[in-house]
């Protein structure tokens, strides 16, 4: 799998580093690789149900209550939660709370 980006003009996947830019052999688009690099950071944010940014060691509230699998434990909507870590993946929040380590996704999470 290639990490250069497709076309932000045309969204085709034929293009090449050529210095400091990226070019699309398709549609003869330049744009600096610098920018392709800061967009890539930005959609790679871990953003709460607000919108907010998280960043590892954030103190974040529960927005909702949810039920953890496998277990009749259900963590109540207002729980505060301090010193998250960030991960990959789909639940991309990792806790510890008076119950156990888990797992969140970051919708149900509010910045404190």
């Amino acid at each position: 799998m290639s990490t250069i980006p497709a076309c932000p003009l045309c969204a085709m996947e034929n293009t090449y580093p050529d210095g400091a830019n990226y070019v699309c052999a398709d549609c003869g688009h330049e744009w600096p690789q610098q920018a392709a690099a800061a967009a890539a950071d930005a959609a790679a944010a871990v953003r709460d149900a607000n919108g907010n940014a998280l960043a590892d060691g954030d103190a974040v509230v529960l927005i909702k209550d949810l039920k953890v699998k496998g277990s009749s434990i259900t963590l109540k909507m207002g729980t505060k939660v301090k010193s998250i870590r960030l991960v990959g993946g789909d639940h991309e929040v990792d806790c510890k709370m008076d119950g156990g380590s888990f797992m969140l996704k970051a919708c149900y999470l509010k910045k404190v």
